[in-house]
Formats: C-alpha cells, sequence, structure tokens
C-alpha cells in the first residue's frame, strides 16, 4: 500500500458517461457525467434526496443505470455486477463481523479471495499498523470506540487492494469531535495507500476538510465539479454559493463595475464569468454576493475597501475561536453576516447595538446571474 502519481498527471479511473437513474416517475440522477483520478480523494455532495448515493450504487455495481455508462481504466463496467468490480463500497453502518476479532474481520475478505499463509499476515498485519490497529487485533468490535471500528471496516475494504474504494456518508455513525478527528485521518490513510476514494456527504464542512474535489448535486443533476477551495471561493450558481458555507446575497440588477441596488447604491465588484452564465448584460438581474469571513468591521470607514455599510449589531454568537455577527444596516432586507477571529483587535468589546461600518474588496465579491 503505497502512493501512486500526483493530482497535476493523474489519469482517469472511473469515467461516468451520462448516468440517469429512474425510480417511477422520479428521476434520481440526471445525465452525470464526470472523471475520477487515480489517487485522489473526491466528494459526492449536496443536501439529502440530491442523488449522491444513488450514483455511488451505480459505480459499485448495485444499480443499473437506465442510461450511460460507467468505464473503469476506459473499459465499460456498466453491465459487470457488483462482485466482478474491483471496486470497495464501505457502508455507514460499518457491516463487521461481531463474533470476529479485529484481525479476522480485516483478513475475512482476502480468505475468501484465497489468500494465506504468509501474505496473509503480512497484508494484515500492514493494514492494522497503518490504521494504528495492531494492539487492538484480538479485540471483537464492541471493544472497540467507534472511530477504531471505523478504521477496522475501512482497511477491511483496503486490504484488498481494490482500484477504487466508496464511502456511504463513513463518519455519519460518529460524535462531532470524532468525526473531525476521523475526517483528518481519512485524509491520511487515502494519501498513505494511493488509492482513489468516493465518499458521499450532505456534510459541505466535511468535504472541503477531506476532498480533494468536490462534485456539487441537486435533485439529480451536476451543479458544479471544481477543487474546494475553489468551490468554496468561486460558486458558479446561488444554489453552490448558499450550499456551501455561509454568504450574504445582495440583489439587484448588473452594471458597469458591480451591482445596482433597489434604492440606486452601487456595490464593487468583478465581471461575472461570461462563459459560465448566459443572460450578462447591464440591467440584467444579478446577485452579488461576499463571505462573512471577508468583511472588515470598524468604528468608522477603512480606507481601501470599495463596498462598505453603517450599521447596528444585532447579535454576537461566540463560537470559540470565531464571533459571528448580524449587523443590521437601513434599506437592507436581510442582516449582513461578518466573522471575526475571536482574538481580532477589539473582538471581546463589542456588545448588541454597537454602531459599526462593515467594508469589503471588490476582489472578494462574486457576481452571479438569475
Amino acid at each position: 500500500m503505497s502512493g501512486g502519481t500526483s493530482q497535476g498527471t493523474a489519469r482517469t479511473v472511473i469515467a461516468l458517461d451520462g448516468l440517469t437513474k429512474r425510480f417511477g416517475s422520479l428521476t434520481a440522477v440526471d445525465r452525470v457525467s464526470l472523471e475520477l483520478r487515480e489517487n485522489e480523494f473526491f466528494a459526492l455532495l449536496g443536501p439529502s434526496g440530491c442523488g449522491k448515493t444513488t450514483l455511488l450504487r451505480m459505480i459499485a455495481g448495485f444499480e443499473r443505470p437506465d442510461e450511460g455508462r460507467v468505464l473503469l481504466d476506459g473499459k465499460d463496467i456498466t453491465e459487470l455486477r457488483a462482485n466482478r468490480r474491483p471496486i470497495n463500497l464501505m457502508f455507514q453502518s460499518y457491516a463487521l463481523f461481531p463474533h470476529m476479532s479485529v484481525w479476522n474481520n480485516v483478513a475475512y475478505g482476502l480468505e475468501m479471495e484465497g489468500v494465506g499463509g504468509d501474505e496473509l499476515k503480512r497484508r494484515v498485519g500492514e493494514a492494522l499498523e497503518m490504521a494504528r490497529l495492531s494492539e487492538y487485533a484480538g479485540r471483537k468490535p464492541d471493544q472497540l470506540s467507534g472511530g477504531q471500528r471505523q478504521r477496522v471496516a475501512l482497511m477491511r475494504a483496503l486490504v484488498k487492494r481494490p482500484r477504487v474504494l466508496l464511502l456511504d456518508e463513513p463518519l455519519a455513525a460518529l460524535d462531532r469531535k470524532l468525526r473531525e478527528d476521523m475526517q483528518l485521518e481519512l485524509k491520511r490513510l487515502q494519501t498513505e495507500v494511493g488509492i482513489t476514494f468516493v465518499v458521499v456527504t450532505h456534510d459541505q464542512e466535511e468535504a472541503l476538510v477531506m476532498a480533494d474535489r468536490i462534485a456539487l448535486l441537486d435533485r439529480g443533476r451536476l451543479m458544479q465539479v471544481d477543487r474546494a477551495r475553489a468551490l468554496y471561493e468561486r460558486p458558479a450558481t446561488r444554489f453552490a454559493a448558499k450550499f456551501i458555507g455561509t454568504m450574504n446575497f445582495f440583489e439587484g440588477e448588473l452594471t458597469t463595475g458591480g451591482l445596482r441596488l433597489g434604492d440606486g447604491r452601487i456595490l464593487a465588484g468583478p465581471a461575472p464569468d461570461q462563459d459560465a452564465q448566459s443572460g450578462v448584460r447591464p440591467g440584467a438581474p444579478a446577485t452579488l454576493t461576499v463571505r462573512p469571513e471577508r468583511l472588515r468591521l470598524a468604528a468608522e470607514p477603512l480606507d481601501g475597501l470599495d463596498n462598505g455599510f453603517a450599521g447596528e449589531i444585532a447579535a454576537i454568537a461566540y463560537h470559540g475561536q470565531d464571533l459571528n455577527l448580524q449587523v443590521r444596516v437601513p434599506g437592507l432586507a436581510r442582516p449582513l453576516l461578518v466573522r471575526l477571529s475571536s482574538a481580532a483587535e477589539g473582538a471581546e468589546d463589542l456588545a448588541v447595538g454597537d454602531a459599526v461600518w462593515c467594508g469589503w474588496s471588490a476582489r472578494h465579491s462574486r457576481i452571479l446571474m438569475h
């Protein structure tokens, strides 16, 4: 188990070509085409019912598409049964054998394939060492923590050396702190073994932490595919902007150099991407977005910022390392959302009712067409 090629030179392992799946009158997956690269951590992200698990099951071979193809290393495997594909699917429940030890659980799949003797011992031993489970080899699953059980299930899948490992909400059963720890652990293991991981999740923070690239789905359709940072910083649609993280939205019409609000005020921002969006013309309905952490807060206007509003703090939420504030601005339908570091100068002195000024640079705005 060792790493492979870098993302820059990685070739396609799995290609999805126009996959469509219907259940009666419901189209669960609608003409999805994707390329999954060698040795990357890829996330299928979206709200419940968006089709991500159905898509995963079609890759695994547990669901047959109504239209489209699944290709592995360029070969059409659409009709190949699940047990004939070099692809493993790890279920939410982990499905460990309760009467078997950790060692036997990890060894089970290899034994079914006829691997035995020194080869079996070596591969299971390597897997347990990689997952930091060697000292637990003799324990039963009910003697392990949730995170340890998750790692046993993971290594049981990885020890068979699949071309691709599919994970369906793998951290859903864990508490918040353990989820955060296991996000980093999964990423570490994926990097070490050098196998393509495809994870289904509805948790956008989880996807941003773990994935090299993310496919965002909504109602069966592919909305955007991008690297994690690009998806967060440059959402292509209002849905992507709203689903990934927290965002401020300003409605108006497109004008030269930015967006004109209903009261005539103009917010500066870069021109929308004409290749990706239609209807890019002055006067067209548009939305300007800016992330809460991009806003600067001060007692009076700051030099060098293109946009700004005077307002009043309406609410403060303390999140340990961050402060999330709502700033009520006359003429705006919704409060501005501002995120500050708790360690920022003057942050501890802020109070509801304080008069403040919020501003940001035009380069941190993004304009989306309707």
